[in-house]
């Protein structure tokens, strides 16, 4: 391969040589130079260049990859010559370089997209216009890239407001934390938009306490009185006939409540048992069915919008939930001489609604507000964990359950899931 420097000179002395030539035997009238030294003046000019043309396309092919954003393409020297192979390896390595930079930046921008996506917080990038320019998974969920803010969240956002309740950003509405923070990228103003919702991380944290709490409790009280059962077994097991009927009856008093304490304690561990839900497929009219021929009452009506209607829950524990609101509508109807329970099934936006109602005699008010808590209940024999638990079941779907009452006049029970 010949240098860049040799070859420039060697075509450039040629013509000017044949630039001489041609002059001078026009000038003196040489019979055929002139032709001869035209042809070789053509043949320096087009040689020149095709030089320059090679080592044009060589940095062309080059700066198209660069363009395409393809960085595999290394910078080759057409020509043996030391500026020019020194060039071409500067280049080699200038892209060599970006492209570690470039990889280094993609590496780090899907590890903290990959995190940010795994956070249930939602957060958002927006524009000035308040159109998204990105968002992660847990906003992905109710609003695309492209699309502006709800205005109930602009709104918000121009109030500074750190708090906004009953704001519906999905399926049910809820109450939101919101945080901005304005930044300024590429020259654009920007804002990073993070939303918290409240009430469904109240309601997790809430179950979660209610379940560590019953674990202890139940736990020393079954350790204290499981000795207490071991002992009165024994004593009552080796007592002679003879001996006092009155400490002999005592000793059954105690095995017989120690028993039915145990009993009790075994119920309530049944709060912090509840499986994970096993989701699949379930049909509306499937449940409502099996609901029917469990409840066969009359005054039972089943209304559904969509014979079509379906989303993902497990079937047992929806079952669960059902028999214990109608067994509650039941027990609140029972003195009525016309009493109604109407279980109803809507399809809405991305969500299914349930209602039960019943005109039973209703909640109090300064009950309403406490029959979610475990234990809780106003009725002799009840366990208090019955609404407690369908609450638990239902926040495993990631649904909502919120009871409305007028004293006198009913009750109303309304479960909120996700499609």
């Amino acid at each position: 391969m010949r240098t860049y420097a040799r070859t420039m000179a060697i075509y450039i002395g040629g013509l000017l040589l044949s630039c001489l030539a041609l002059a001078f035997s026009v000038a003196y009238r040489v019979p055929f130079v002139p032709t001869f030294s035209f042809l070789a003046l053509l043949y320096f000019v087009i040689r020149l260049f095709q030089v320059q043309t090679r080592l044009v396309e060589s940095w062309r092919q080059v700066v198209d990859s660069l363009q395409q954003q393809d960085l595999s393409q290394m910078a080759h020297a057409p020509f043996k010559d030391w500026v020019i192979c020194e060039l071409s390896a500067d280049l080699s390595e200038a892209i060599t370089t970006l492209r570690g930079r470039l990889v280094d930046e993609e590496a780090g921008r899907q590890y903290y997209e990959k995190l940010l996506n795994q956070v249930d917080t939602a957060v958002l990038v927006t524009g000035a216009d308040d159109r998204v320019e990105w968002r992660n998974r847990a906003a992905g969920e109710w609003i695309a890239e492209g699309e502006r803010l709800p205005e109930a969240l602009r709104r918000a956002i121009g109030e500074r407001r750190s708090v906004v309740e009953q704001l519906q950003l999905g399926s049910f509405p809820s109450d939101w934390a919101i945080e901005v923070v304005p930044i300024t990228w590429q020259g654009r103003s920007r804002r990073i938009v993070s939303l918290k919702d409240i009430h469904s991380a109240l309601e997790r944290n809430e179950m979660e306490a209610w379940r560590k709490l019953i674990r202890v409790l139940t736990h020393e009280i079954m350790n204290s009185i499981t000795p207490v059962i071991s002992l009165a077994e024994t004593l009552s097991v080796r007592f002679d006939t003879t001996s006092d009927d009155v400490i002999r009856q005592g000793l059954d008093v105690i095995h017989r409540r120690s028993q039915g304490l145990l009993d009790f304690v075994e119920n309530y561990r049944r709060l912090t048992r509840v499986a994970p839900p096993a989701f699949q497929p379930l049909r509306v009219s499937d449940l409502f069915a099996d609901l029917r021929r469990l409840c066969p009452e009359p005054y039972l009506i089943f209304r559904l919008s969509d014979p079509n209607l379906a989303w993902r829950a497990d079937r047992s524990q929806m079952e669960q939930v059902f028999l214990n609101l109608l067994k509650n509508a039941r027990e609140a109807c029972a003195e009525k001489a016309d009493p109604e329970i109407v279980v109803e099934a809507t399809g809405q936006a991305g969500a299914l609604l349930f209602v039960v109602r019943d005109n039973g005699v209703g909640i109090l008010p300064e009950v309403l507000e406490r029959i979610f808590i475990p234990f809780f209940t106003t009725k002799p024999s009840g366990s208090g964990i019955g609404l407690s638990l369908c609450k638990q079941i239902v926040t495993a779907h990631g649904g909502r359950i919120a009871a409305e009452s007028t004293y006198g006049e009913g009750c109303r029970f309304t479960l909120r899931f996700p499609k």
